[in-house]
């Protein structure tokens, strides 16, 4: 039963079948072309896109030997980054990050079959891959992997969804520089919304990355015949780019919590400074108050309502006294 969002309507297939001297590459209709690629000397590379419809998922594995466990997984689009071992075939489950429509974080999930001659890979569907250059590399025989086996080939995928994540993480860390101009110039409440945001793909990335360092360790220290001693020194590469990835993501929830801090102090200091204003005029317009309060009374004898110049003289006292005060404040640094 298929667990997940259903990516596409109808499942796509693509074969890809070289050695160092041939290739050919050609999609599919139907599953049963698939099947006599599974003996073949050369290397097959099986890529199918959208999980949802099962039926084709199990006769792809009843053909190839792949356990009814196993194709469940496949399945569950809710797996968590793994590997294991089956004996004649390794089951590898990883998370492709992109950046797709704006800046919604969208996560893949991407299964690969590892054979002894052949690598099946299953995609959720979504638009566009990482794989592009593996396949430009197939068709135009650059670099080494026409003459390398099945797990290099498993190790090119790796090294492309690994190395993706520092294009994800590198546009992660622009939004945060952009999220922390206006946290110093003029912080908002949408600014703490998109800094919510950042947290939780923050979340999604440690998720996706950080069980990925067992997944690349255990291919490299396992001890299994799929793969060959030439890759696992660089299968060791991959390892040291993912635990830079992770350092990274490490630094970026540090600073995240702490904007959150530096929004919160923001909006204090503000908060702060229009109460230092108002308490400033409050200062400033009590003692007027004051005298307008008494001469507000309704005493029958008060000589200085008498007075020709009564009025000029408590305007004149009150300007004094406001003037004063705005003196002294501006001397304290207050003003």
């Amino acid at each position: 039963m298929h667990i997940g969002q259903k990516r596409v309507h109808k499942t796509k297939i693509n074969i890809i079948d070289y050695n160092a001297e041939t290739f050919d590459e050609k999609p599919v209709d139907k599953v049963e072309q698939c099947f006599p690629f599974k003996d073949r000397p050369m290397v097959t590379w099986i890529n199918v896109e959208g999980v949802g419809d099962t039926g084709i998922i199990e006769k792809l594995g009843q053909c190839f030997g792949i356990h009814p466990l196993i194709l469940e997984d496949i399945v569950n689009t809710n797996q968590r980054p793994k590997l294991e071992d089956s004996g004649s075939y390794l089951y590898i489950v990883l998370k492709m990050i992109n950046y797709k429509k704006g800046e919604n974080l969208t996560v893949e999930q991407v299964s690969l079959i590892l054979g002894e001659n052949f690598v099946i890979s299953f995609q959720e569907g979504l638009e566009g891959d990482v794989f592009d250059t593996i396949r430009d590399y197939l068709r135009q025989h650059k670099g080494r992997i026409r003459e390398m086996g099945a797990d290099y080939l498993i190790y090119s995928m790796l090294d492309a969804i690994v190395d993706n994540y520092f294009a994800v993480i590198e546009n992660f860390e622009n939004r945060m520089e952009l999220i922390e101009e206006a946290l110093v110039a003029d912080p908002r409440p949408h600014t703490l919304r998109a800094i919510h945001i950042l947290k939780r793909e923050s979340i999604v990335l440690r998720k996706s990355v950080w069980p990925l360092r067992e997944v690349i360790n255990s291919l490299e220290r396992r001890e299994s015949p799929l793969i060959k001693e030439p890759t696992q020194i660089y299968l060791r590469d991959v390892y040291d780019h993912a635990i830079q990835i992770i350092d990274n993501i490490e630094t970026t929830r540090d600073i995240l919590s702490g904007m959150t801090d530096i929004y919160l102090s923001s909006i204090n200091m503000r908060l702060n400074e229009v109460m230092k204003f108002l308490t400033i005029f409050m200062a400033v317009f009590i003692p007027i108050t004051f005298i307008a309060s008494v001469y507000g009374m309704n005493f029958k004898f008060m000589p200085e309502l008498y007075w020709p110049w009564g009025y000029y003289t408590v305007l004149g006292v009150m300007a004094t006294i406001a003037a004063s005060l705005m003196a002294y404040f501006k001397s304290k640094k207050w003003w």
